[in-house]
């Protein structure tokens, strides 16, 4: 063999060994980016690796599965954890290095406090956990949920701690840590993983609301258990059930059953909502709206209808100078108080029609009696009306409930003031005499968002309403932007105890219960996001709502 073919053989066989040496790297790298690679980032605005894009999502490898029990590269580290992204989103997030935590069969929720059994079970059963109440010694894979009575931290706080393919979430109140297994339950939604890391969280505000009129549109009790599951994922605290009207009543009642509407939700069925609600942390707040709003009450009694001084009926308003409309407004107050035992009770007081004239005392000359009678020659209209307001706060409170009552009840000029304690629903200054939010804080008074400009979900659409679709509620919205688009100033912000998305059912046949449902979603959403954190949020809202979207 000549020197030259010799010296091509040599340089063939180096030329095979570069390629397989070349070769078996490049399967290890392979396998390494099995375990280490990045998942993209998705088009919500997911979390991608703040190492770069050659590392994947925190506990999740590039064919989707856990990498709990893989064992490190040597010449590797985990990239550091992005905080997760939910709905509303975490208000602080300290990253770490770590697998992150995954659900999987076999692992378990374990609480420290016997008073958190409710919601061990809740979240075992949504992420097909094992729940295994106060059992002893620490598991590989567990849930845990414990009460860390910190006296400095807000109730509803929690802190999430995922370390070590552990995770532990704490509270001062089981209604925190409820909230934190919320979390939990987006961040693994669809397969995802917890990233490693801790997770501190609480809310802006302490009332964090949505009501719907079923008075003028009936809804099914499964349609509302279905809102107060999705209400409770989205950490809203209040359910408000406007359920009396000019167009129906719509719950059983024993007290006075000739008022009750065809389509109702029985007594059993109710209660059966109110302790879906408590489950879910969600206080039912009722409302029965007088003295107007009362036409479905009246029908069975016209006799308490409030004419004008021709004798011509008043539409939906009940002669407030007879006894016998207190009375009947009483019982049923009394009565309710039974099936709704939270704290808060919505006395309505809006739109009476004798003072949407322009000279109540004229044209209703029987309620000008009656104010002078009560409170002598000056008396006024609006000062028996406000004194109707008062005496029913007084029969909730007997059972140790807080009244609140809309903003266009209470009145500018009136010898007779409303109670100190009733709080203000603010939903409009388009009323006549309207008075502007600062009015009400200037007096000292608690407030509660109903911005009708943001938060009203119309059927039919009628004065000039819109269907929000939770853009402009997401962009623009504060719960200091109590009326119209301008927030009042900050040294008030302590005032607004928070806010409530409202659907209000004007023309009943405008949509189905499934469109509502539908059409208030994202709305909620958006909702939620800024009574659980008004500032600016970080995500668009083109990424807001396809966040949404993947969480379902």
């Amino acid at each position: 063999m000549s020197s030259h073919r010799r010296r091509a053989r040599q340089s063939r066989t180096r030329q095979r060994a570069v390629i397989a040496g070349a070769f078996v790297a490049t399967i290890g790298l392979g396998v390494g980016l099995g375990v280490w690679a990045s998942t993209s980032g998705d088009g919500d605005g997911g979390p991608a690796s703040a190492a770069g894009a050659g590392e994947r999502e925190p506990g999740r490898a590039a064919t989707g599965t856990t990498s709990r029990g893989a064992t490190p590269s040597p010449t590797r580290t985990y990239p550091l954890s992005q905080a997760p992204r939910t709905i509303p989103a975490v208000r602080a997030h300290t990253p770490a290095r770590g697998p992150g935590w995954k659900p999987a069969a076999g692992e378990r929720v374990v609480v420290a406090d016997a008073s958190l059994a409710d919601e061990g079970r809740l979240i075992a059963s949504e992420l097909g956990l094992a729940y295994a109440g106060q059992a002893s010694g620490d598991r590989a894979g567990d849930l845990r949920l414990a009460l860390d009575h910190d006296k400095g931290a807000g109730p509803e706080s929690y802190t999430m701690t995922v370390r070590g393919g552990r995770v532990t979430i704490s509270g001062p109140s089981d209604a925190g840590v409820f909230y934190g297994t919320r979390t939990l339950k987006q961040e693994v939604h669809g397969g995802g993983t917890a990233p490693e890391g801790v997770v501190r969280d609480q809310p802006a505000k302490p009332k964090r609301g949505f009501m719907v009129d079923i008075a003028r549109k009936y809804y099914t009790a499964g349609w509302i258990e279905d809102r107060v599951r999705e209400l409770g994922d989205l950490k809203y605290n209040e359910l408000g059930l406007h359920f009396s009207d000019d167009q129906g009543f719509r719950i059983a009642s024993d007290t006075h059953p000739e008022i009750v509407s065809g389509r109702h939700l029985t007594k059993a069925q109710v209660k059966k909502i109110v302790q879906l609600a408590a489950a879910r942390h969600i206080t039912v707040v009722p409302e029965i709206d007088s003295p107007g709003h009362l036409g479905a009450v009246i029908a069975a009694h016209p006799d308490l209808q409030l004419r004008n001084a021709q004798g011509t009926a008043t539409r939906g308003a009940i002669d407030i100078s007879k006894s016998a409309s207190a009375k009947i407004v009483d019982d049923l107050l009394d009565e309710y108080a039974g099936l709704f035992p939270g704290a808060d009770w919505n006395l309505g007081g809006d739109e009476y029609q004798a003072l949407m004239v322009s000279h109540p005392e004229t044209s209703y000359p029987q309620l000008a009696a009656a104010a002078r009678s009560a409170y002598g020659s000056g008396g006024t209209v609006a000062d028996l009306t406000t004194g109707w307001l008062n005496d029913r706060a007084a029969t909730v409170r007997a059972h140790h409930r807080t009244p609140r009552a809309w903003n266009d009840g209470f009145f500018r000029g009136t010898s007779v003031q409303p109670d100190k304690d009733i709080r203000v629903g603010y939903w409009t200054g388009k009323e006549i005499g309207a008075r502007p939010p600062a009015e009400y804080l200037g007096a000292g008074r608690k407030v509660i968002n109903y911005n009708d400009t943001y938060l009203y979900y119309v059927l039919g659409q009628p004065n000039d309403f819109v269907y929000p679709t939770g853009r402009l509620i997401y962009e623009q919205w504060t719960p200091r932007v109590l009326r119209g688009t301008t927030a009042v100033p900050a040294r008030y912000d302590a005032q607004i105890l928070g806010g409530s998305f409202a659907v209000w059912g004007d023309f009943p046949n405008a949509q189905t219960q499934d469109q509502v449902a539908a059409g208030i979603r994202m709305p909620l959403r958006a909702t939620a996001q800024k009574l659980w954190d008004a500032r600016r949020p970080t995500l668009t809202w083109a990424q807001f709502k396809a966040l949404a979207g993947r969480l379902g």
